[in-house]
Parts: structure tokens; sequence; C-alpha cells
């Protein structure tokens, strides 16, 4: 590292802990620390604690901050941007202290509420129509103020992680990015909070906060925290973006043309283009890119989840390996391990299935060709709307697996890019140098990120063709697709 480098700090706030990293303009790891915790699980209750976030996120910027300090001088660290949840929501005081835990995007205790939102959403234009669901962050504050009347008078200002990280970085309160307001009902088209908020559920304009587009740049460090964690008080700190936005970023997927795959719990689908898709079945939707573009996508039920569920993790390696002696398999995996799919098709009926019965490395390698034929699927359904699918982009931890690269190169019949680093932090710290240092959000993604491999399809693409449409065919079959 050189002397003259200029450093960007990313941070994210997620589910199960906090991580803060450095990189250089070349995207050059230097540092990073995590903490990890917990969070209240109880039924359908789901909440952490702001202020925890905040300590570990002091803890680990002093961390990172005392490993730059042997190799750099401080005032090379030039920015620093959030990512977190999506659809967590935060009540605070006119201290901006938090009223109450933060009502976490898995916390389902607001399905009421959510229908009540979708109405109001549909009473005065179908335009303004919001498909909400617990996992949204509005319905979440109908909740609270319906579930503890008497500290609606103290609330000041509802916040997303992001935004309240932010918050306690600069002490600028009430700005957020288009990324989180989304789920809390913010219209990215017409780029104003709906009215229906205002006037059918009667919620106050003060609660919510000013929306700007992600790596906008909202203030630098406050003094104190300036002292506290041994950075320049000059550090410029830029509106912050969703987990699944930043991963997207992280990823590769800049620009209109680009696709982004994370496949984790789930297998998620993101992309960017120039115009809005508009699904009318509710499959896709879409998030607002930094330069105005769009970023639609996707979330299906189907994705890793069957590798935990079903196998130990000290057998991968070694079924993994004979996976790749036994590809392309005859067998048709769908590996859904719960009832009802969301994308690429809605079928609340589906469950998984396996054509035939397999040994042990068989069906591993099957139901990794399942996923695969579900991404293909998903992105066949995308360009049914008109748009091009130029570069696929992957991330998650299934692209840990060779083997399962090779797969899906094959059966999408495109080359599949993966980068050296992949995760959200990484984005966010992107995110820091977009408009602080680059001239944009793309051309900070071609100076940041690093390509570690390309996997082109190969020698198994006529099989994987044949099988795909024998597994398009088994879900028309059992009703799932038409």
């Amino acid at each position: 590292m050189k002397q003259k480098d200029v450093i960007f700090i990313g941070i994210d706030i997620g589910t199960q802990g906090v991580r803060v990293l450095a990189i250089n303009e070349h995207g050059e790891l230097l540092a990073s620390d995590q903490h990890q915790f917990s969070f209240l699980h109880q039924d359908l209750q789901q909440e952490q604690s702001p202020s925890h976030w905040w300590s570990c996120t002091i803890s680990s910027l002093q961390k990172v901050a005392n490993k730059l300090r042997k190799v750099i001088t401080m005032k090379q660290v030039i920015a620093i941007s959030v990512t977190s949840t999506s659809g967590t929501v935060i009540p605070v005081n006119k201290n901006y202290e938090p009223i109450g835990p933060a009502l976490m995007y898995s916390d389902k205790r607001s399905y009421h509420e959510a229908e009540h939102c979708k109405e109001a959403s549909r009473s005065l234009s179908l335009e303004d129509y919001t498909p909400f669901n617990t996992s949204y962050g509005l319905p979440k504050i109908l909740w609270f103020i319906k579930k503890f009347p008497e500290k609606v008078g103290e609330i000041n200002l509802w916040c997303h992680p992001t935004d309240y990280i932010i918050g306690k970085l600069t002490n600028n309160w009430g700005i957020t990015d288009y990324t989180n307001a989304l789920k809390t009902g913010y219209h990215l088209e017409k780029e104003k909070w709906p009215s229906y908020l205002f006037n059918t559920l009667m919620l106050p304009h003060s609660w919510f906060p000013e929306v700007v587009h992600s790596g906008k740049i909202v203030g630098y460090i406050s003094d104190e925290v300036a002292e506290l964690i041994g950075f320049s008080a000059k550090v410029k700190v830029t509106a912050g973006i969703t987990d699944g936005c930043a991963s997207q970023i992280a990823s590769g997927a800049l620009s209109p043309g680009d696709w982004n795959t994370t496949i984790g719990t789930t297998l998620v689908i993101k992309g960017v283009t120039i115009k809005k898709i508009n699904d009318p079945l509710g499959r896709i939707y879409n998030h607002k890119h930094p330069k105005g573009f769009w970023m639609p996508g996707g979330a299906s039920n189907t994705g890793a989840d069957w590798v935990s569920r079903n196998y130990e993790s000290k057998e991968l390696g070694e079924l993994t390996k004979q996976a790749e002696g036994l590809i392309p398999t005859s067998i048709q995996s769908y590996p859904l391990q719960q009832k009802g799919e969301r994308f690429p098709f809605i079928a609340k009926q589906a469950v998984g299935f396996d054509s035939r019965n397999g040994g042990r490395a068989e069906l591993f390698a099957a139901r990794m060709e399942g996923v695969s034929y579900i991404e293909r699927l998903s992105y066949e359904m995308i360009e049914r709307f008109g748009t091009e699918i130029k570069s696929i982009f992957t991330a998650g931890g299934a692209s840990k697996s060779d083997v399962w690269l090779t797969i899906r190169a094959n059966v999408m019949q495109k080359p599949i890019y993966k980068m050296k680093h992949m995760e959200g932090a990484v984005g966010s710290a992107i995110i820091a140098a977009s408009e602080t240092y680059y001239e944009d959000i793309e051309q900070a993604g071609k100076q940041m990120l690093q390509l570690e491999k390309t996997v082109e399809p190969g020698r198994f693409k006529t099989e994987y063709e044949e099988n795909y449409h024998n597994f398009v065919e088994m879900l028309k079959t059992r009703g799932y697709l038409t």
C-alpha cells in the first residue's frame, strides 16, 4: 500500500453482526473487523438493539483504524458509508435516541397492518399500490403505534438501520436513501412520500425522512466520533444502501444489462435496467439505482437451504468431489424446502421433488442442477419483459463451489463472473467512493472491483439444454408453471 492511496470504509449492519472494512481506490482489502450478536427471536417477534449496533460499530471502527494507522496516515481515509437490512425500522425521540428496539424485517407481528397498508396504497391511485407484507417497514410503524399508544407522543422520526448509524456518525438526522425508503412506502417514480400515508393512515409528515440517492454526501463524521475512533473530522459520510443492493454492487452488476445471482438460503436475482420492469404478477420489485436507472429483482423460495438441512458440513467436500464426476445427472430435482413458490413463478401449492431416487452424491449434484434450472427460468422470465441480459455476476455461498459454477454456466449457456470480494460491506465502501473520489458508481465499480474468475460454458451444454427443458415440462405437468 502506498502513502498516496485513498481509503474508503464500508459498514454492514447485518442480522448476525456488524462488519467494518477498509479498501483503497483499487479495491484492495486493507483491514477489517466484525462483531457477532444475537437478537430476540420469540414466535413472530424479532428485535435488535440499535444502541448495541452502535457500540459494536464503534469498536470495529477503532480496531480497523488501529490496523490502518500502522501503514497509512489517517488523512488518507476519505469517506464512509453503511449498508443494512431492508424493512427494519426504529422509532427515535427528539434527542435521536431509540424509543424501543429495532423492529427487524423478519418480525411478522404486523400482518394485519400489512393488509391495511395494501388497501391504503390502492385507495387513491392504482399507481400508488404497493404489495406490503410483514417484511416491509410501514406495517411495523402502524403496529408499533397501535401496540404502544403511550409512546406515540415521543416519536420524532422513524429511521432505517443505515440512517441510524449515519446519524450517529454525523449528528445529521432525517435523511435516508431510495433503497431503504422503498419498503416504508416511498414512491420511487414520483420521488415523494405518497399522500395516503398522511391522508388515509394519518401519520405525521415529520416522521418520514428526506430521501436522496445512495452515495450522496450527507455530512462529515462529528468531532466526537473522529476523536473516538481516531479518524480525521474531514471524513465524508454518504447516504447508505440496503444489503441486497450492496451485495449486487459488490458482485459487479452496476450498469444496464448487468445482472447478479446470489445463491444463499434463497436464490435472489437483481440487475440494472434503464426502464422499470412492471410485473403485473408482482414477482419482480424495483429499487432505484444511484444514477437513476432501475434495479429490478426477485427472490425465489428455492436456494441453498437444502444443503444445511440435508447434509452435514463435514461431508460437503467429499460430496462435491463425487458430484464433479456425476454431472450432468439424469435426475430432475426441484429442492424447494417449503410449500409455495414466489419467483420466477407463483405457485402456492408447489412442493419440492426428485424425479427418481439416487445415491447421496447424485442427489447432491441433481439439487445443484435444479437450482440452476430455476436460475435460467428466472432470466428467461425477465427477458420476456424486453430486458437484455448482457452479463451475469455471482455472489453468495454457492459461488464458492466450482462444480456448481460449472453447472450454472452450462445450464445458462453464458459465462458467469465472480469477484474477489463480494460481501455487502465492500458494496458499501464502493458507495462511499462513488461521489467522493470517483465520478459515479459505475466508475467506482470499474476501478475498485477485482475479477477473480470467469466460468465459461463447456462440454455439458447440449446435455443441460435437454435436461433443462425436461425440468420445465415437469413443472408444467405438476401445474406449477403455465
